[in-house]
């Protein structure tokens, strides 16, 4: 796991250039504060900061393979988990290995197959080859998204980064945001290949770019397919846990320590439990941590989304599978800590919105850090099993609209609200959210025979797959590896995926519930009060204390009208914000706070020339 950048360009010898690439390589000192590289020949500079976690000595970075008609150079981010196979085939084919890496199996992968190494690899990974050989760049992307990859066109090239902010640290990158990045800011839509700043796109998931004098085109190795699906249900649970006990034995892999994220819900405490029992076969046992705030516990009350705290199903699952535990318990005053809300921008590079569900998942990242480097992580199971409200909830299946608006708008509030009235009007966000809606489902292809209710529900998972789940998987890769954390996410293996995307809703939820096909293959493993639990999202504070904070730095802020955030937000709104009388427990009374406090502190940290015409 690692941070990469580079720069080509064609018209210029990239020697020159040495002072820009090191800006750009140290910005992604977070990802990788245990090795840096550069490398620079003609109009290519490669730049990697690298955290170790395989073949700790060996596997440096950028690397080289030398041809007899030129160098292939590769900065590689991310994980394979079917390295070692590969590595079996490519050594008989006759190459020949001078590390235990997974990088140089790619590295060698790349001299055999060209860019059709895409297809063969099971991993989390986002790398680029400048191939000396034909002068060209090639940049991969894993099928799901699960590490971040930018690129930024030029003149006569490209620039790239594991972030934007590797790309901005170059003087040709502006830090400009149009109105259409603003739209993006403030919908949770996630647009194929869009990043907010001006001028630079994603390289999007399951997709492979390349860049030549000719310019930059785009070939798609993978999307997600509609196929039948022959398995009864006995066959279906069957294969999900076969599928299930590879990926955890593959993901398992490392050279670190590890650990698994553990809320107490079943997609955590199923990856927990398979762990420990594959562990225990080699006489480990598996560390576990979870989040709390203080006086959760004792203080919890229940509403729609969370009907009880974690802590007690936690210990549930630390007792059954006998991990080593630990509770990180958090304050309010760290929550609302300005310094920890600044460094949560700085790592997503943008003001997010999410409050205190981001400052607690950096804060729990950053204590889980100092015990372990490679975290496994629950995330992506929701989108993939259809575990969230919209899945059940009538409305949100019936709307032609992104189904997880209509749950979130009413549990969440709108953090729109604190924008200025011009502003609103100019983004026309409900327009914007229309457009993307049409594009998301146009290709989804629906099977000869499909119901009309399989077919809505199919669609409902699609936009999960290919929109939803990539919010979340950013935020969980910038969070972690803003503080050198690997979290790798089992449930976002493609042939899991594929699979269970293609089994028709009336196997997935057989009982009626949420997640059944990933509760009865795991059900052998589980405490039985975390098999009957209802899903509960990711923890958020109910402290009153937490809002008065947000209260009081909103107060500092309107205390300094010409500060640039009301060019953005509408300080007559953020001012009943400030004085509302009434406590504030839930996340839709802050949700505006939230979002003028971060969008003032990005300004201040980045400051972003706004074109709002």
């Amino acid at each position: 796991m690692c941070g990469i950048t580079g720069w080509v360009s064609f018209d210029r010898d990239l020697g020159a250039e040495r002072a820009a690439l090191d800006a750009m390589t140290e910005t992604m000192s977070c990802r990788g504060p245990d090795d840096r590289g550069v490398w620079v020949q003609g109009p290519a500079a490669l730049g990697h900061r690298r955290l170790a976690i395989i073949d700790l000595p060996g596997g440096r970075q950028p690397m080289t393979a030398e041809t007899p008609h030129g160098t292939v150079a590769l900065v590689y981010s991310g994980e394979t988990y079917n390295f070692t196979e590969l590595r079996r085939d490519l050594t008989g084919r006759g190459h020949r290995f001078t590390t235990d890496s997974d990088t140089e199996v790619v590295l060698r992968g790349y001299l055999e197959w060209g860019d059709a190494l895409a297809e063969r690899l099971n991993g989390m990974y986002a790398f680029a080859i400048w191939d000396g050989r034909a002068d060209k760049l090639v940049m991969v992307r894993d099928r799901m998204g699960i590490k971040p990859f930018y690129h930024h066109p030029t003149a006569d090239g490209v620039l790239f980064g594991s972030e934007p902010k590797a790309i901005l640290a170059n003087p040709l990158a502006r830090r400009r945001v149009r109105l259409d990045g603003l739209r993006e800011l403030f919908t949770m839509i996630k647009t194929p290949g869009h990043a907010v700043w001006d001028g630079i796109h994603e390289v999007e998931p399951g997709t492979v770019v390349t860049v030549d004098r000719d310019g930059v085109r785009q070939r798609r190795y993978w999307e997600l397919e509609t196929r039948p699906h022959t398995d009864d249900r006995d066959a279906t649970v069957a294969h999900v846990r076969t599928l299930l006990d590879d990926i955890v034995r593959r993901q398992l892999v490392a050279d670190v320590p590890r650990c698994t994220l553990l809320s107490g819900g079943l997609d955590s405490s199923a990856l927990t439990a398979l762990g420990a029992r594959q562990l225990a076969g080699q006489g480990e046992r598996v560390r576990s941590f979870a989040v709390d705030f203080a006086g959760q516990a004792e203080n919890f009350v229940a509403d729609e989304l969370r009907g009880t705290p974690d802590t007690p199903f936690v210990h549930d699952v630390a007792r059954t599978a006998g991990t080593d535990h630990q509770d990180i318990v958090l304050d309010s005053q760290a929550l609302a800590d300005p310094e920890i809300r600044a460094k949560v921008i700085r790592a997503r590079d943008l003001p997010a919105g999410l409050g205190d569900m981001d400052a607690s998942l950096y804060l729990l990242f950053l204590a889980i850090r100092e015990h372990s480097t490679v975290a496994l992580s629950g995330e992506s199971a929701d989108e993939v099993f259809g575990g969230y409200l919209q899945f059940f909830d009538e409305a949100a299946r019936n709307t032609d609209a992104f189904p997880w608006l209509v749950t979130m708008g009413r549990h969440f509030g709108d953090d729109a609200d604190v924008l200025r009235p011009d502003l609103t009007k100019a983004l026309d966000l409900s327009s914007y959210v229309a457009d993307g809606y049409r594009d998301a489902v146009a290709g989804i292809r629906r099977l000869d025979g499909e119901s009309d209710f399989e077919y809505r529900m199919r669609r409902i998972s699609h936009l999960h797959l290919t929109r939803f789940v990539r919010i979340l998987l950013d935020r969980k890769d910038r969070a972690s590896m803003a503080v050198g954390l690997e979290v790798r996410v089992p449930f976002c293996d493609h042939r899991l995926v594929e699979y269970v995307y293609n089994t028709p809703w009336a196997l997935k939820s057989y009982d009626g519930r949420e997640k059944t096909l990933l509760r009865e293959a795991t059900a052998d493993v589980l405490p039985k009060s975390v098999y009957d639990r209802v899903k509960s999202p990711y923890p958020s504070t109910q402290d009153p204390k937490y809002a008065a904070a947000l209260q009081d730095q909103a107060r500092d802020l309107l205390a300094r009208p010409d500060h640039r955030v009301f060019e953005l937000v509408d300080p007559a709104r953020l001012r009943r914000a400030v004085d509302r009388e009434a406590p504030m427990t839930g996340q839709a009374d802050r949700r505006g706070l939230e979002r003028a406090l971060d969008l003032a502190l990005w300004l201040e940290m980045y400051d972003p020339e706004l074109v709002l015409g």
